[in-house]
């Protein structure tokens, strides 16, 4: 976007925007694009005082500009492609001139000045970083991953090789579990001769990693309402934390959160079932992972913990965006703080596809009217605020069966004889979305093999589906009619409402 002269002198000089005198020394100006670079980028406007505002313009100084106009590529390291303008402009003597504008990209890279010190952009300051600073910006861009660092006091003893075996043959890995971890990744290396086991390998394939990272967790509290109590009003109804290895949490904390989320089943107009649910399967799954996947683990004095209100899901994730992500391009943007950690999940089918996820939550969300996840730093925490999609006041996770004709009430012989044994006259029966659409596929399709339901659903394995099979029986809404080779499949509910 190209700003006139007036424009520019009306802004005030922030996080990303700077006012600098055609008289600044390119070392100093290079603290500040290092500083805009590391953090989100942004402007500067040579020739205005940042003083008093004076418009002094550049063109009475051709020598000195030119050496700012090297800065990005002389004091800058590694150097920024930054892109530049000139805007025409009245000096404060009145003369024709021109300010020069430097536009300063975000970076991916960790950048310094000469001196190989370097700045980060707050308010309207450029700040020069400590050690460890430095070291955590490099691990958020990337440059350097903590979970490559040596867990300490680590040693092969702790490596559970069974977890290393299972994930090897998942990934067609053809050598030995110790080959894997010496030869790939990093996991285990060296230092002389005493072995240095990564952290990522502890939090994957570690026989206890919470000896090693005691937060390295997930925290689930569920609230009653819609506030956060403490004291004399706490209003914690459910506390549960879920610790192991991190496909571990990861499947431990779906699974119970899918046993919090509130569903309707019931009969559509059309006679199909449909489900409604609080959150979109996807969504829920979606968010922990990404939790768990990129979460900052150098810092240790917390867990994970998501938060459940009557209203909506707070996932709480100890560390900033990382890298390029901002809250503004997080829905097509893909950086990942555990690259190796990533990779791991995607093997487990957790990770669909590297930037798909959140795009997809949205569009989901977006399809039952819910507005997209909200995401605000505090602190050291990421806050994404998932809203619920509110069910109707009464409706419940049940199916019900239908009210039975007068004249079969009054007759037990009756009521035997055109409805199923195991259907009762009056029932609740708790369905899932899965088994809902199981119904509904076998009504269309009663010669259907547990192969080509496995198929049509696809979310689910074929051991889920039989299992899925058996309950539904169990519960008197279908029936195997004949031999598993031969028969059929008969959905009892369709002889409750004919």
């Amino acid at each position: 976007m190209r700003y006139t002269i007036e424009e520019i002198c009306q802004m005030p000089e922030g996080q990303t925007f700077d006012c600098k005198s055609i008289h600044i020394e390119p070392k100093a100006l290079a603290n500040t694009i290092v500083a805009m670079a590391n953090a989100d980028g942004g402007m500067i406007a040579i020739g205005i005082s940042d003083k008093n505002r004076r418009i002094e313009g550049i063109d009475q100084d051709k020598i000195h500009l030119n050496e700012i106009l090297r800065t990005p590529f002389d004091f800058c390291v590694p150097t920024i492609s930054v892109t530049t303008e000139f805007i025409p402009c009245q000096d404060s003597d009145g003369n024709d001139n021109h300010i020069l504008i430097i536009h300063v990209p975000a970076s991916p890279l960790l950048h310094a000045n000469q001196a190989d010190e370097v700045y980060w952009r707050v308010g309207d300051k450029s700040r020069k970083l400590p050690f460890e600073e430095r070291l955590q910006l490099m691990y958020d861009k990337g440059e350097r991953y903590y979970e490559d660092c040596p867990a300490y006091d680590a040693t092969v003893e702790d490596i559970d090789m069974d977890a290393v075996k299972a994930y090897i043959k998942r990934i067609g890995y053809g050598k030995s579990p110790m080959e894997y971890l010496q030869e790939n990744k990093g996991f285990l290396t060296y230092k002389g001769d005493v072995p240095q086991v990564s952290s990522a390998c502890i939090l994957l394939f570690g026989k206890r990693p919470q000896n090693f990272f005691p937060r390295a967790r997930v925290r689930f509290i569920k609230y009653n309402g819609i506030e956060e109590k403490v004291g004399r009003e706490m209003n914690v109804i459910k506390d549960v934390t879920f610790e192991g290895r991190i496909l571990d949490q990861i499947q431990k904390t779906i699974d119970y959160l899918e046993t919090q989320v509130k569903e309707h089943s019931y009969l559509g107009e059309n006679g199909l079932f449909k489900t409604d649910r609080e959150y979109p399967k996807f969504v829920i799954q979606e968010m922990t992972v990404n939790s768990v996947c990129h979460r900052d683990y150098s810092i240790k004095g917390t867990e994970i913990q998501i938060k459940m209100f009557d209203d909506r899901i707070v996932f709480e994730t100890p560390g900033k965006l990382p890298g390029i992500v901002r809250t503004d391009n997080i829905r097509h943007t893909h950086f990942s703080r555990n690259p190796k950690i990533a990779e791991y999940l995607k093997a487990y089918d957790y990770v669909k596809e590297f930037g798909e996820g959140v795009d997809r939550m949205c569009r989901e969300l977006s399809a039952i009217g819910i507005k997209e996840p909200q995401y605000h730093l505090v602190a050291f925490i990421m806050k994404a605020t998932v809203w619920a999609n509110i069910l109707e006041e009464g409706q419940e996770n049940t199916l019900h069966a239908p009210k039975l004709p007068e004249s079969d009430q009054k007759d037990d012989e009756t009521t035997q004889k055109n409805y199923p044994e195991k259907l009762p006259r009056k029932t609740t029966q708790k369905i899932t979305e899965i088994q809902s659409r199981i119904i509904d596929y076998l009504r269309n399709n009663p010669m259907a093999s547990r192969n080509a339901i496995t198929s049509f659903i696809k979310d689910i394995t074929e051991d889920g589906i039989k299992y899925n099979l058996k309950v539904l029986q169990e519960k008197g809404i279908i029936k195997r009619i004949g031999p598993d080779k031969g028969g059929y499949w008969k959905v009892l509910i369709d002889e409750a409402i004919e």
